[in-house]
């Protein structure tokens, strides 16, 4: 309605819409009255305005209409709701008349308004203030009805007037256009008929008309008109287009400082309150997640720099030279705060991403040492030295892994804290270093206990190192022990069945003796080999603390067969000796007589000491000698003897 101009009454709140809406996505209509006199023609009047503003659309999904009498007498609010039944009977679908509490309690029942339903056209019922939200929700009530919906009437009064004002001048202009349009029409066609009846003369030879001074004149005033309608439509279309172009650059304007505002605002806010990096992967991917809600906030309005930077271009593209220089102040000023914004973005996910690294790679180390500290506290107890040896290479390997993730933790670490150092902040026009110590200190010290850890495992690790080598060398001193006890009896064994011979003469006897005593060392060296060796298990025992473990039988046998080995080389040695007297004796062949007698006489008495010697098995000896070996097959050549 251009025509219509604000009632009065409108300025003082009378009637007016909200913006809120009922159940049915109706529009809501609040009468407010008073203690003073309400005038029915200015509510009248008010009321008229207000229905003239939704469309017919609008309409037809019908009113609530709230009639607020807290603060006004009966028979107003009664007379009000009848004028309602005159002036909207058909748009209204449910009044809400707002009593006081129980000032109308007596009175209500001389007028029941429900039983006026078919007569008036609609429903109308009595309700306190808190209960209005029975029938609206709270949040398309104001707050002097317990709602939360915002609404300022002096704002909308104003902006009503500047449209109503616009709305007229707009009209007004149009209305002038056309009449200017039908002035250019006719004029064209005044000096077509004055040009046309000068030249053309009477039809069938008559006289020829000749124009009167005023038609003349008049022919040089109407081209004058014309060209002042033309420049002056040429202006204003100038003044139209300047006005569609500074509308173009202010809409511009507009929206680039609500990009720009919100970046350097609560995006910016954002940013500055995410600077952690959390203390475990955990920690960190919730930190990425939040970033990612900050970024998908940033790139709503990032789609918006976009689109203004294509205006803009295309503004530039076709744009006066007086706008260029705006123009590209704005594009500029744009893009600078965006860039940056976007780049503090990647900085703060690139610092996320590497903070996720740092602490599974941290995660994983610290797995990597309990696995190796439980390694290093469980009991050993190899079965031989290839399961020691095993043992040492899976030590070993472990450790050397823990060492390698140990490195890759500090180029982690140090990745990170470079990132940090390059992270800066916009705050008052500037970038700002951002303090990162608490940041810091938790990387380096995340590291410095991973390297403490590693230490302590390290040095757990050479502890065991040697223990398992101890035992290595104990195992191979028990089997170096029993393989010389086995030597022993291989020695043993050799000196009853095959040194037997006593020699054809005192020479190759006395051979044969030399032969046995270098016999007799190898074995004496075998001996204390075997003695030396048990005595170094015995030590190795007591380092080891292994005090259930001992030599086993491995010192009685070697002791048993080094003692019957003794008691046999004794024989041995003396059966020799006594051959070698036998042959000495019977070697005297060219002696006197009387010697020879008792040379006889000695090599009888020697031969048969040695024949009742050699008549004593071996075997009866080593008995005697306390020894329990198995019976052998003792060999003596009698016919050599």
């Amino acid at each position: 309605h251009p025509e219509a101009e604000l009632p009065p009454s409108l300025q003082l709140s009378l009637a007016f819409t909200r913006r809120g809406k009922d159940r049915r996505s109706g529009l809501i209509l609040t009468i407010p009255l008073c203690t003073e006199q309400t005038s029915m023609e200015e509510l009248s009047s008010t009321l008229d305005y207000l229905l003239g503003i939704p469309s017919d659309k609008c309409k037809a999904r019908g009113f609530t209409v709230i009639v607020d009498g807290r603060k006004s007498q009966w028979n107003i609010v009664k007379t009000v709701v009848l004028m309602l039944q005159n002036v909207i009977p058909a748009e209204v679908s449910l009044v809400c008349v707002v009593k006081p509490d129980e000032f109308w309690d007596k009175k209500v029942t001389h007028f029941c308004f429900w039983k006026e339903k078919d007569r008036l056209g609609f429903e109308v019922i009595l309700v306190s203030a808190n209960k209005l939200t029975r029938y609206i929700e709270p949040c398309q009530l104001t707050d002097e009805f317990g709602g939360s919906l915002v609404y300022d009437h002096i704002d909308w009064v104003n902006k009503r007037l500047v449209f109503e004002k616009f709305t007229k001048e707009s009209s007004s202009l149009l209305d002038e256009l056309v009449v200017i349009n039908d002035s250019e029409k006719s004029s064209h066609e005044l000096l077509s008929e004055l040009q046309q009846r000068r030249f053309n003369g009477a039809e069938g030879g008559g006289v020829a008309w000749s124009p009167m001074d005023d038609e003349l004149l008049a022919q040089p005033q109407v081209m004058k008109l014309l060209d002042s309608l033309r420049e002056q439509y040429t202006k204003y279309q100038e003044v139209c287009r300047q006005r569609s172009k500074r509308s173009q650059l202010e809409d511009i304007q507009t929206k680039v400082m609500q990009v720009v505002n919100w970046l350097e605002g609560p995006g910016t806010e954002q940013l500055r309150t995410q600077w952690g990096i959390g203390d475990s992967i955990r920690a960190s991917q919730a930190l990425q997640q939040k970033h990612e809600e900050i970024e998908s906030q940033h790139s709503e309005w990032f789609a918006v720099y976009v689109e203004l930077n294509q205006q803009i271009a295309a503004l530039l593209s076709a744009g006066d030279e007086e706008d260029l220089v705006e123009l590209k102040g704005l594009q500029q000023q744009l893009s600078d705060v965006c860039y940056r914004q976007a780049s503090q973005l990647e900085s703060r996910q690139n610092v996320l991403q590497s903070a996720h690294e740092f602490h599974g790679t941290a995660q994983d180390l610290s797995q990597q040492l309990d696995g190796l500290l439980g390694m290093l506290c469980a009991d050993v107890a190899p079965a031989d030295g290839a399961a020691i040896q095993q043992t040492l290479k899976h030590l070993e390997e472990k450790l050397k892994s823990v060492e390698g993730a140990l490195v890759g933790l500090r180029e982690k670490g140090q990745v990170l804290m470079d990132q940090m150092s390059n992270q800066t902040s916009w705050s008052y026009g500037k970038d700002v270093p951002i303090d990162n110590k608490d940041n810091v200190d938790h990387i380096q010290g995340v590291m410095e206990d991973m390297q403490l850890r590693k230490q302590r495992c390290e040095d757990m690790v050479d502890v065991r190192r040697l223990k398992m080598l101890q035992m290595v060398q104990l195992f191979k001193c028990e089997e170096d022990a029993s393989q010389a006890v086995e030597w022993l009896g291989e020695l043993l064994d050799a000196l009853l069945k095959t040194h037997i011979r006593l020699g054809d003469d005192s020479q190759e006897t006395k051979v044969l003796l030399e032969k046995h005593k270098k016999f007799v060392d190898v074995a004496q060296s075998t001996y204390d080999y075997g003695r030396q060796l048990l005595q170094a298990t015995v030590v190795l025992c007591q380092s080891l603390r292994c005090s259930t473990r001992s030599s086993g039988d491995t010192l009685p046998r070697l002791n048993r067969v080094w003692k019957q080995f003794t008691v046999t080389t004794e024989e041995r040695v003396h059966r020799l000796e006594m051959a070698c007297s036998f042959h000495t004796a019977a070697e005297k062949g060219d002696l006197p007589v009387e010697v020879e007698q008792e040379t006889y006489e000695e090599v009888e008495t020697v031969g048969k000491a040695l024949l009742d010697r050699l008549t004593v098995p071996m075997l009866d000896l080593m008995m005697s000698g306390g020894g329990k070996q198995k019976k052998e097959t003792e060999s003596t050549d009698w016919n050599e003897v």
